[in-house]
């Protein structure tokens, strides 16, 4: 299931650091494209969070510029298809300022966790999951059945927050213990221990960054589109 986008809900921000955090994914990828391959592999070793490293104290500041790498066409896109979909909400619920804190220790979350888990890995850990993660926990939390516009092969139906976000989270939770088992210092590989420890801190965090009155207001548009779609238009 991919979501494609939500229901109408009110924002008035508008999310200037959700795109821009988009654009700025975009740049370095292209960017990565244009070096050749040796070039490639220092720049992610450089910019990338190696948990051996972290786990010494060094290149601590990996930890967020690992944040804006990317492995892959496949890798990019999705990230920045769930950051386009549930982003903009978040944004609008903290302001742009507090959204891009929030976000960036999201990040930090996601690459701590996975460095504790596995502190002894060399393999340069790159990729938006884990703050994304921390904006999905965040949704989850504030409009748990907020709906969302959801690809199911062919078609375009309407699924609640709590379940397209919920199966997500609980596919993460269960690699990520699968993934206890399978040796990660040998290859490349998805860091679901980074998914978990963003989304963990997304559901934390959202309490402290959160205003009140966008909630309020988001949650009364959502909640009067429900009732009007439920009552249906009457005729004239």
């Amino acid at each position: 299931m991919f979501p494609i986008g939500d229901e109408q809900n009110g924002r008035l921000r508008r999310p200037f650091v959700n795109m821009t955090l988009i654009a700025i994914n975009f740049l370095v990828f292209f960017y990565q494209l244009t070096l050749p391959e040796r070039a490639l592999i220092a720049f992610v070793h450089r910019w990338g969070a190696i948990p051996l490293e972290i786990s010494r104290g060094e290149d601590l500041f990996a930890l967020l510029t690992s944040v804006f790498l990317h492995a892959g066409w496949a890798h990019i896109l999705g990230n920045m298809l769930f950051l386009w979909v549930f982003g903009d909400n978040i944004e609008d619920t903290m302001g742009h300022a507090r959204y891009l804190g929030f976000y960036l220790l999201c990040g930090l979350a996601a690459g701590s966790a996975q460095v504790l888990i596995d502190p002894f890995s060399q393999v340069p850990l790159v990729g938006a999951s884990g703050a994304i993660a921390g904006v999905l926990g965040a949704y989850i939390i504030l409009f748990p059945h907020g709906r969302i516009r959801t690809l199911v092969g062919f078609f375009v139906i309407l699924v609640p927050a709590w379940l397209q976000i919920g199966l997500w989270a609980v596919l993460q939770f269960f690699n990520s213990f699968a993934a206890l088992n399978v040796r990660t210092d040998e290859g490349g590989g998805v860091a679901y221990f980074a998914h978990v420890g963003g989304f963990i801190a997304g559901m934390i965090l959202v309490w402290v960054f959160k205003d009140r009155d966008a909630v309020a207001r988001q949650r009364a548009v959502r909640a009067e589109n429900r009732s009007w779609q439920r009552a249906g238009p009457r005729r004239g």
